[in-house]
């Protein structure tokens, strides 16, 4: 078995949510600590990790970021690796993530080229939210890369493709918690209460309009509320009830509009039924907007490589926080296949890890490449 299909099979029996990857940190340290030293420095941030490989006549530093925690998600793969953490599962590949990060580190402390290189293990990417704050860190700013490079697993892909655009990758993403607080009282006497039950569904009813009609149709927004709770029992009126749910835009501009349109319609209810309501936006993720130019060489260079089919691919409505790091940073982000029946979220995502060896030779090669450019970006 390749040596890095059993980190991730270490890696994802341990899973731990946003900020709290202490064995998950503790486990990279170990592998760190067994490369050669000479070259290389590590540096704690939080629950993640800066990993840097001193080249030999450095004019640039190429960063590389892997996310690390997991999702609180029950594992129902069957596998005999699962997690052994009962309700936390890898089940966003980032356990594949870090095992293809540290094969690429393996390679290059031991094969060290004429750059500097960056390894960035980001806890929190499922949130609260790891990438702001670990680029705004003293570490980042010290160390801050020339160049960023990401990838994600793709599930719809078989193994050996690797899928990407110019541009814009993914979406503006934000979380939306919203609390309605009203009256409570007897089901037989719902006249003397105001019920939040019916509150909240009508707001999510009227939810729909925003897309459908404040949204430009030639952009495109996502509103879902995934989850609604009120009420203690079957004959009581409910005081209070929470929504939550997710906005997702493919524009800054739709995502203003979109929260703009649900403070009013809150502000509607409150009115309407002589209640109280509260929103929080809880984690908000910059677009991830891949350097066309970067992203255009990366392609060619795959698309060349034995084993390997670069694609095009479309806009996705997907979050994720890389997109801080691309925001200050020239980069890019890509899809690796890992071919599985199930998808990102899934209790029985289920990889294919022959793409861990395959993403490890595509970056090493890629990065070599690179560094041999001399010291543009």
């Amino acid at each position: 078995m390749n040596s890095f299909i059993r980190i991730r099979r270490d890696l994802h029996r341990i899973p731990e949510l946003g900020f709290q990857e202490y064995k998950t940190q503790e486990y990279l340290l170990n592998f760190l600590a067994g490369l050669p030293q000479d070259r290389l420095t590590v540096r704690k941030w939080n629950t993640g990790l800066f990993v840097k490989i001193h080249g030999l006549n450095p004019k640039k530093i190429i960063g590389y970021r892997a996310d690390m925690d997991g999702l609180p998600i029950t594992e129902d793969t069957g596998y005999p690796f699962s997690s052994i953490h009962p309700g936390n599962m890898h089940a966003c590949g980032h356990d594949l993530h870090m095992s293809i990060a540290l094969g690429v580190a393996e390679f290059f402390a031991n094969n060290p080229i004429e750059d500097d290189l960056l390894f960035i293990f980001q806890p929190a990417e499922e949130g609260p939210g790891g990438a702001e704050p670990m680029l705004k860190s003293d570490i980042m700013q010290e160390w801050k890369p020339d160049m960023i490079i990401a990838l994600h697993i793709a599930p719809e892909y078989p193994v050996g493709t690797v899928a990407l655009k110019e541009g814009l990758l993914f979406a503006n993403t934000s979380e939306l918690f919203i609390d309605l607080t009203g009256k409570g009282g007897h089901a037989a006497f719902p006249h003397k209460a105001n019920d939040m039950v019916v509150a909240a569904c009508n707001l999510v009813s009227q939810f729909q309009t925003i897309v459908s009609r404040n949204v430009d149709p030639l952009d495109s927004a996502v509103i879902t509320i995934g989850k609604i709770t009120g009420g203690t029992v079957q004959n009581v009126i409910a005081e209070r009830a929470r929504l939550e749910g997710t906005i997702r835009t493919l524009s800054p501009e739709s995502m203003k509009t979109v929260k703009r349109r649900i403070e009013a319609l809150v502000q509607g209810i409150e009115s309407g039924f002589e209640c109280e309501a509260a929103i929080d936006y809880g984690s908000m993720y910059h677009q991830v907007f891949n350097h066309p130019g970067l992203t255009l060489e990366f392609f060619e260079f795959a698309s060349a490589m034995d084993g390997v089919e670069a694609v095009r691919c479309r806009e996705a409505m997907t979050g994720e926080d890389f997109g801080y790091m691309l925001k200050e940073i020239p980069g890019f982000m890509f899809w690796l296949g890992v071919n599985s029946p199930n998808g990102l979220h899934h209790s029985r995502l289920m990889p294919d890890e022959a793409a861990i060896p395959l993403a490890i030779r595509l970056l090493c090669g890629y990065i070599t490449f690179k560094s041999q450019l001399g010291d543009r970006p």
